[in-house]
């Protein structure tokens, strides 16, 4: 529910962000470098990428916790929550707190990433300012604030990066650090900002939700079916994106299979009015 006494802060400039932000995209300029490629650091990106962002922010972040769309056992639910962790796009209480304030103030003055302020903003410069909207996080994220495995994965994203960024050098060396941690960090991250800010501009609309939400059938290849973002908006809680047939969406094909062997319950449907 949103709060009507809501009173917003101006947006500042967050500098460790942009500096990170940097950083990021000039590490991901080594995979430039001969020295650096492999097939076999490629084939890691890709699997990687499919577990952050496709198990991690997609089932995980997204769908379970923003949404509780289904049920999972403890074990499961903790995996994908340090899957969607280390896909390096912050802390878990924010991304799911920043989430819900999404929806509940969809391309309003108080939306995280209001798209009506353009495409940049909504892409990536509303990482790099405080939001308005953080005296909300609280509120929005009491029912797993008190968790202590999720208070561990948002307390210490950055030190599981290093862990990892760690084993991958001593698997593969620096093919492995830069494609599988860079590469697939750089990647990652602008495939889920490109549903903030590409699904609120370009695409079709196949339902009228009183916002500028859309589908965009190619965001949806990078993002496992987050690119079905119309269809989300007009039921924000069913765990099913895709509704025709050709919107392909492989999040949801993962909880049909967790629900095939009895690990996904209590999954809910699309209700569109």
């Amino acid at each position: 529910m949103s709060n009507p006494s809501l009173t917003l802060d101006t947006p500042r400039p967050r500098w460790h962000v942009i500096f990170f932000t940097v950083v990021l995209h000039l590490a991901a300029l080594l995979a430039f470098f001969p020295g650096n490629f492999s097939w076999a650091a490629v084939g890691v990106a890709l699997f990687l990428h499919w577990l952050t962002i496709g198990l991690g922010i997609s089932l995980g972040f997204h769908r379970l916790a923003s949404h509780r769309s289904f049920k999972v056992p403890k074990w499961l639910e903790y995996f994908l929550i340090l899957c969607g962790t280390l896909s390096g796009q912050g802390g878990v209480l924010g991304w799911v707190g920043y989430h819900r304030a999404h929806h509940l103030y969809t391309d309003k003055a108080a939306d995280p990433h209001n798209s009506n302020e353009g495409l940049w903003w909504s892409h990536i410069s509303w990482l790099m300012h405080t939001v308005p909207t953080k005296g909300e996080l609280p509120r929005l994220t009491k029912d797993i604030a008190n968790d202590r495995f999720y208070q561990f994965c948002h307390n210490q994203y950055i030190p599981l990066q290093g862990v990892l960024a760690v084993i991958l050098y001593l698997i593969g060396g620096m093919p492995f650090l830069v494609w599988g941690v860079f590469v697939r960090l750089f990647l990652g991250f602008h495939c889920t900002c490109f549903v903030n800010s590409v699904c609120h501009k370009f695409g079709y609309r196949s339902h009228e939700t009183g916002d500028r939400s859309t589908n965009c059938w190619w965001v949806s290849l990078l993002t496992y079916g987050e690119g079905w973002h119309n269809n989300h908006h007009a039921a924000q809680s069913s765990a099913r994106y895709g509704y025709q047939w050709w919107e392909i969406d492989v999040t949801w094909l993962t909880i049909r299979l967790l629900q095939a062997v009895g690990l996904a319950t209590h999954v809910k449907g699309a209700k569109v009015g």
